[in-house]
């Protein structure tokens, strides 16, 4: 368009028909026209990006909140929800090296477009197996559901039962073990999981960067801040979503809801995860659409057009240039990068303060992964809460705390120019001020419930030997009772009974959640011989644990604060402390070493651990181990926040050590080494020079997994 403007000024000129000024007239409003093109697609491509961050940070942290919904659904242990949960990690990382690289080189909007398609597609497998696995079976005794049938829970001789009763039950734990297949169900659910990993891994190197090279340069940091923003704003939705559909019953509109008789306070008790994700799905495929109607290139702002440092797009991808230069100059440019490759390796690595800081950051993410993963299922188990109020008090309150800090964070470094070593003191401050006011939180724990033969005997004592045994006792000796069955009953003495039959009761009156059992011989027996009736359901906690959760409360949020204050200047930390030509890498070997050696295995072994406090295990319909049924508190509560604690002091070491090599370089001999180029870019001199550059990356990079490790 220049050069026919050109054209035209020179043929008007010649002829002196028309002034020259017209001409220019006319090319200055077809620039304020480029403008303002540039700037409304560039503003349309912010919208669809900010709205597809929301939605992958919302179907992220509703997955986090459905953790124990899938443990009881599924009849798995924490171990295997912790690799589900893990999965994603694994399917982001199977196609990152090729989407960072091949798709700068095509239609970015599109592939984005692409990966909310898998993303959701991923989603909508995760809520499958609920429509083929058959309805929810939670264990309950026959006389619970029919107000007809009178049956005595202590059954002293299976010929008091009728014959048609019987052979219904035995029919129906044939039909279960026929269908047992449904149990591994949970495939769907990690195969789901992986494909929202795939999903999402275009969405934000090659998102962020369409912003980084078509909007105009001062615009940029904006931009990105608003698209994080909106990301932080994603997991109180998914959270608040996963308070909403833990109230409802898992098989809803499928069953008779009159019919179920465990209330949500029930350790059996599934709410409906499935709504959750159909939901997610269907914004993540909303939020795809709009990629597909934007263009592949944008006109760039005239600032950017002659400028050779405006985008990292324009630094590190090979494009054909405009004067068509030969395929051998091409491939050895690519063998002197490949040539590079192991010198920078080399060279990053030789750098102390990056090692460090990788470590600490590596041990501190496993800490907060496996922390933030069992959150839910430590306050449920824990304090006794439901589901619903647990997802919902960690979406209102924790999350924004977390969001606060961070920009807290920020501001700090922005108002008082923090440099490097002032970086690392507030990153290290934060976390030691963090895990000292975690430990608080030991003494901030509820006692176990006292369930008769598991944390006290049928005589009101703490038992000293195996549980197990203790089950069985002379009060319900004469009663043909199961071990493996898991239907509390609360007690006229405040004490739950692992099912009515182990609790002796002879009759019962009602049906469903109104139930009441009579003539319960093992209740009461340790205050009077008079037998005692009971409810169902298990029995609240102690008098002191609500107290005990609202403190819980205030200290997590304290915590969750203080701890993300340190995360902005830790970043920048890294940024800045690394050769300005090695910062991408730096960043890509940082998020890789994250990704693998945090966020993959820290659920997966917090998972196990928890699972070592197992009183009670639930039992599959043709036998084997399923979810379990009830924790040890204390042992639960020492294991959870002391293997979060333990990884958490010693990233503080490793951020003590990064702190001491810093100090080290900041003496007048480091400094003149630093300003001719012989220690890396930790100097004074360097530092300065690379301000600029440093805010404006931080603002591109990526956190991993930001918006649902929170």
């Amino acid at each position: 368009m220049e050069v026919s403007s050109k054209e035209n000024t020179h043929f008007f000129s010649n002829n002196t028909i028309l002034p020259v000024d017209r001409s220019s007239f006319k090319s200055e409003s077809s620039a304020s026209k480029e403008k303002q093109s540039c700037c409304g697609g560039i503003k349309i491509f912010l919208g669809a990006l900010s709205f597809v961050y929301f939605a992958k940070a919302l179907s992220g942290s509703y997955l986090k909140s459905t953790i124990t919904q899938l443990e009881r659904r599924f009849d798995i242990p924490s171990s295997l929800v912790g690799v589900i949960d893990g999965s994603f990690e694994i399917g982001n990382l199977l196609i990152i090296i090729l989407v960072s690289y091949f798709g700068a080189k095509l239609h970015r909007p599109r592939i984005i477009g692409a990966g909310c398609l898998i993303m959701s597609a991923g989603t909508f497998l995760i809520a499958m197996p609920q429509f083929f696995m058959g309805r929810y079976r939670y264990e309950r005794f026959p006389s619970t559901t029919n107000s007809t049938v009178s049956l005595s829970p202590c059954l002293q001789d299976k010929s008091q039962t009728p014959l048609s009763v019987l052979e219904k039950s035995q029919t129906k734990i044939n039909a279960g073990c026929e269908k047992e297949a449904g149990s591994s169900m949970w495939i769907y659910v990690l195969l789901g999981n992986l494909l929202r990993g795939i999903g999402e891994t275009p969405i934000q190197p090659l998102g962020i960067a369409y912003i980084d090279d078509y909007a105009i340069e001062e615009n940029a940091a904006l931009y990105i801040g608003c698209v994080q923003t909106v990301a932080i704003i994603g997991p109180i939705f998914g959270f608040l979503l996963g308070s909403l559909c833990a109230k409802l019953y898992v098989d809803i509109g499928f069953v008779d809801l009159d019919s179920v008789t465990i209330s949500p306070k029930d350790m059996q008790w599934v709410g409906a995860w499935w709504l959750g994700y159909l939901i997610a799905g269907v914004i993540s495929v909303l939020a795809g659409i709009p990629f597909w109607f934007l263009p592949r290139h944008l006109p760039k702002p005239e600032s950017r057009k002659d400028s050779s440092t405006s985008s990292e797009h324009s630094k590190f991808i090979i494009e054909e240039n405009k004067d068509q230069r030969t395929s051998s100059w091409q491939q050895a440019k690519l063998a002197e990068m490949a040539k590079d490759f192991l010198p920078s390796l080399k060279n990053l690595f030789g750098n102390p303060v990056y090692i460090l800081y990788l470590c600490a950051s590596i041990i501190q993410f496993n800490a907060l992964i496996g922390m933030v993963t069992y959150k839910p299922k430590y306050i449920e188990q824990q304090y006794g809460q439901t589901s619903s109020k647990t997802n919902f008090v960690i979406g209102l309150i924790n999350i924004p705390a977390v969001a606060f800090g961070m920009f807290s964070g920020g501001l700090i470094m922005k108002k008082f120019r923090i440099g490097v070593l002032g970086a690392a003191k507030l990153s290290l401050g934060s976390s030691f001020f963090g895990y000292l006011l975690l430990l608080s939180l030991f003494a901030m724990g509820c006692e176990n419930s006292d369930v008769a033969g598991l944390t006290v005997s049928y005589h009101g004592t703490r038992p000293m030997t195996d549980y197990e045994p203790a089950l069985f006792s002379e009060c319900n000796s004469g009663c043909s009772c199961s071990k493996n069955d898991w239907d509390p009953i609360c007690g006229e003495d405040g004490v739950t009974y692992v099912s009515a039959c182990l609790a002796g009761c002879q009759a019962s009156s009602g049906s469903g959640k109104s139930t009441v059992f009579f003539n319960c011989s093992c209740v009461g027996t340790s205050e009077s011989s008079q037998s005692s009736s009971a409810v169902v359901g298990p029995c609240q906690k102690g008098n002191e644990c609500p107290k005990m959760f609202l403190y819980f409360l205030v200290i997590s949020v304290i915590t969750s604060y203080t701890l993300s204050v340190g995360g902005t200047p830790g970043y920048i930390l890294l940024l800045r402390c690394i050769k300005p030509h090695l910062k991408s890498f730096a960043l890509g070997i940082y998020t890789l070493a994250i990704r693998v050696l945090a966020g993959i295995p820290a659920p997966v072994y917090f998972g196990v651990a928890i699972d070592t406090t197992c009183l009670k295990w639930g039992s599959k319909r043709c036998g084997g181990r399923g979810a379990c049924r009830l924790y040890d508190s204390s042992a639960l509560r020492y294991v959870y926040l002391g293997l979060t604690l333990v990884l958490g002091t010693v990233s503080v070491f490793f951020s003590v050590a990064v702190l001491w090599v810093l100090r080290k370089r900041s003496s007048p001999q480091d400094e003149t080494l630093s300003a001719n180029g012989e220690r890396g870019a930790c100097g004074t001199k360097s530092r300065k020079d690379n301000f600029v550059n440093s805010d404006q990356l931080i603002q591109s990079t990526y956190w991993p997994e930001k918006e649902t490790r929170l």
